[in-house]
């Protein structure tokens, strides 16, 4: 009588991560918890149960797990500004775009609080991070320039880009200062003085 294989042990610990938004949580967690500069691609993937190949599956670097899918995110602000009745003021939807685009649901506010102090605090990532603030004022120059009849280049665009930019960082900023604040709440206040300051390039239909 041959001896027959039996079934494979049984895996023990944390289940495999199957998804983008389970590796982001376990990568997050370590680098709040041990240091992003400390954590190794190969430590993420052993806590996610997954091999490093399949790590570079869903991410192409330590920074891009930080980042999740911004690309998506940024399509979706591009859309939504697109998408903006003419007669809305440029200001105004670019306020609630990007309020919209930086809403995060209850339950995700925890996560998304380690995400925003690694961005803005780690300076590895923030050198980083410089290319992905080019990608979102790109999007935002983009909408303004449609806006006023201008090239994208042209000063007016990229000034309001920048400046809506660091206005949500500022928001960001307090945000992560105190645990009680609302994200919604500083941002609209943040872009609200903004358009303030830029209502004088409302078309007069818009206005």
């Amino acid at each position: 009588m041959t001896n027959q294989p039996g079934p494979p042990p049984a895996r023990m610990g944390r289940p495999p991560a199957t998804s983008h938004d389970e590796l982001e949580q376990i990568g997050l967690e370590l680098f709040t918890t041990r240091g992003f500069d400390e954590t190794t691609i190969d430590e993420i993937a052993s806590a996610a149960g997954i091999s490093r190949r399949t790590f570079f599956r869903y991410y192409t670097s330590k920074n891009d797990l930080v980042w999740g899918d911004f690309d998506a995110e940024l399509a979706r602000l591009r859309e939504r500004l697109a998408a903006t009745p003419a007669d809305v003021p440029m200001m105004a939807a670019l306020r609630e775009a990007v309020v919209a685009f930086n809403r995060v649901d209850a339950d995700h506010v925890a996560l998304h609080r380690r995400r925003m102090a690694l961005i803005v605090g780690v300076p590895t990532l923030i050198a980083y991070s410089t290319l992905r603030f080019a990608g979102w004022r790109d999007v935002i120059a983009e909408f303004v320039a449609g806006r006023v009849g201008r090239p994208v280049e042209d000063l007016l665009p990229q000034l309001v880009a920048h400046a809506a930019l660091g206005c949500a960082l500022a928001a960001y900023t307090e945000w992560l200062a105190r645990s009680d604040a609302d994200l919604d709440s500083l941002l609209d206040e943040a872009i609200g003085e903004l358009a303030s300051g830029f209502a004088g390039h409302e078309s007069p239909d818009a206005r």
